[in-house]
């Protein structure tokens, strides 16, 4: 059950936009967000949803709470004690949806990132003046030790979209902005709670808003900063993360196209794959020079093909934080999940 003891009174009971922030055991992460988002500029109408997905420790919620008793911002805490990132995330619409009826923006931002002081004027004003139904923005990374340049040119670490103006889809509920019609076309859950522990909840929303007709647009200045921790930076958890990511497309596909026709088009499309590959690793070669960036086709075709035979990894569940999850814990003296 879903804990709303923790309600703040709000002072701002008709915000036009309220940002979402899911949190896992990320205290010093979250705390950087939320004055990020004290520090915005050009917009004040707005509330702030957490969601505590550690029910155990509620390290998150401890520091939510303080914020808001000292009225830095508008807003208040909930426990969702179903571990997952789409359990989280999709408490954390839901529960905006609810208790701000007035709102018709929701935005998302991660408890690793901060907003750019800009950042939530910016994407308010892009969905008004574009008439978009999501708005993205990039998230630019910030290594903690320099990485080299293989990381800097690896897919996983920029987006492919890098001009402002209208895009096919988003890719990542990191940057987002969906307005409230959105949401309650699709009802609930947002999020496929399949999804919960391989990651790309995200993208399998995003893809479902284009294939249902929602209009999507990028603000390349919209922009949040999101940390990378070392243990990422590691060639072993790049390579295991573009295995997940096929993984990912593959389960995307797999909602996508059924019956035997689809399931037909899926091994075929896996045989295509692993044909390719080698050909996309060589050109990404030739244009980055090195081995890192190269394996990332291979990596997204192994990743699609173990999906298919059952064997799609679980970066998101308790275990395997310390190697594949997106939420790195803000010590490494921290015990991993069991984000």
């Amino acid at each position: 059950m879903l804990d709303r003891t923790k309600f703040a009174t709000s002072s701002a009971t008709n915000p036009e936009a309220v940002v979402c922030i899911p949190t896992f055991r990320r205290p010093t992460g979250l705390k950087k967000t939320l004055e990020s988002l004290v520090a915005q500029t050009g917009v004040n109408n707005f509330a702030v949803v957490v969601v505590e997905n550690d029910a155990e420790k509620l390290e998150g919620r401890q520091v939510a709470d303080a914020v808001f008793a000292a009225q830095m911002l508008t807003g208040f805490c909930v426990v969702e004690p179903t571990q997952g990132n789409c359990s989280a995330i999709n408490t954390a619409f839901r529960t905006a949806r609810e208790h701000f009826p007035t709102a018709d923006f929701f935005l998302m931002i991660d408890d690793d990132e901060e907003a750019a002081p800009t950042w939530l004027a910016h994407m308010i004003d892009t969905a008004r003046s574009s008439g978009a139904d999501l708005v993205g923005g990039p998230v630019v990374r910030r290594f903690e030790r320099d990485a080299p340049p293989s990381l800097e040119q690896h897919p996983l670490f920029y987006s492919t979209i890098t001009r402002s103006g209208e895009t096919a889809s988003l890719h990542g509920t990191g940057n987002c902005l969906i307005r409230r019609k959105v949401l309650e076309t699709f009802g609930e859950p947002t999020l496929d709670p399949r999804f919960n522990f391989l990651g790309g909840g995200d993208m399998d929303f995003f893809t479902r808003c284009q294939l249902a007709g929602f209009k999507s647009y990028w603000n390349a200045d919209a922009k949040v900063f999101e940390t990378v921790p070392a243990q990422r930076t590691r060639a072993r958890w790049v390579l295991r993360r573009s295995i997940t990511t096929g993984a990912i497309n593959y389960g995307i596909d797999q909602k996508r196209y059924q019956g035997r026709r689809g399931t037909a088009w899926l091994v075929l499309k896996n045989f295509i794959s692993l044909g390719i590959a080698p050909f996309r690793a060589a050109r990404a070669l030739l244009a980055t020079g090195h081995w890192l960036p190269a394996s990332h086709p291979l990596c997204l075709s192994i990743g699609r093909n173990l999906a298919a035979f059952g064997l799609a990894p679980t970066p998101y569940q308790a275990a395997n934080v310390t190697l594949l999850c997106e939420t790195a814990p803000d010590s490494a003296a921290r015990t991993p999940r069991s984000k």
